[in-house]
């Protein structure tokens, strides 16, 4: 493939990306605008998000996802400038102190990594649907394999929450999600897939203190892998787009049979958590 042909994969198709203020989604989003794809960026630093903005060719839509009447604005603002959106990268997340609830009253790892994004997909449905074949990518983590899924305790009310577990928690709840989107979804003709990037050297971490001291320390160099080789394995899955093959899945950067936490696969949990989702942000199932 000549590299021509190469740069217009994603010509017609039009995506939305979440996180994109920097790092991995800031990243995707400049591959895949320069690849034709009209593309969408969202992130809570108005400031970050702008220069991406301007690179991939569109308006900056600012949301915060600690507050979900920002990601029910960003759904609206989204369904204005598009009827269809072909690839849906949900890339927003990030570890947090349990200390610091959300505005909506949340423990943070799992409204920012898992509820905010659950509540944007299902509010994007009809946008997803109208494409006719469409595809929603859910950045994991390998850190699932650390976290668990009380269903009757998800906003840890009545057990502590511990920062690592907590966000493990949210990755896991990331593939719980996606094999959801598979089971509910497919006579819309949405595909789901979950991928873990890597370990990527990017601002990831920066609203924890210990992981952010990790980060700003020499170990990054050891311990990480760059900003692009972390948003490759989107950029690919994004190309691929409403294959078949994908649904369902959570890949470990490229390879489709990532380590999983049994509970992944567990059709409780996977009903459950939908459920228990939808009712705490006021959706219909």
């Amino acid at each position: 493939m000549s590299e021509a042909t190469s740069n217009e994969t994603m010509t017609g198709r039009t995506v939305l990306v979440t996180g994109a203020s920097d790092g991995i989604g800031a990243e995707a989003a400049r591959t895949l605008a320069s690849r034709g794809a009209t593309v969408h960026v969202t992130g809570r630093s108005a400031d970050k998000l702008r220069p991406v903005a301007e690179a991939v060719g569109t308006e900056p839509l600012v949301a915060d996802f600690s507050r979900l009447d920002d990601v029910r604005r960003l759904a609206e603002q989204v369904g204005e400038r598009v009827e269809r959106l072909d690839v849906l990268l949900n890339n927003a997340g990030g570890t947090f102190s349990p200390k610091h609830v959300t505005h909506d009253g949340h423990e943070p790892n799992f409204q920012v990594n898992h509820l905010a994004p659950f509540l944007l997909t299902n509010l994007l449905r009809p946008q997803l649907a109208a494409a006719g074949s469409s595809l929603v990518v859910n950045t994991s983590s390998i850190a699932n394999l650390m976290g668990k899924v009380v269903l009757d305790d998800l906003d840890y009310e009545r057990r502590r929450a511990l920062e690592f577990p907590a966000y493990g928690t949210g990755k896991l709840m990331n593939i719980v999600f996606t094999r959801g989107i598979s089971q509910r979804w497919s006579d819309d003709g949405i595909v789901s897939v979950a991928v873990h990037p890597g370990p990527v050297g990017s601002s990831f971490g920066r609203d924890s203190w210990l992981v952010g001291l990790l980060y700003r320390s020499p170990l990054k160099r050891l311990a990480t892998i760059s900003v692009p080789d972390g948003a490759a394995p989107l950029v690919m899955l994004a190309e691929r787009g409403q294959d078949p093959d994908l649904d369902g899945r959570y890949f470990s950067r490229f390879n489709p049979r990532g380590l999983e936490h049994r509970q992944a696969r567990d059709q409780q949990i996977i009903d459950g958590l939908w459920e228990r989702s939808a009712a705490l942000v006021e959706l219909t199932t």
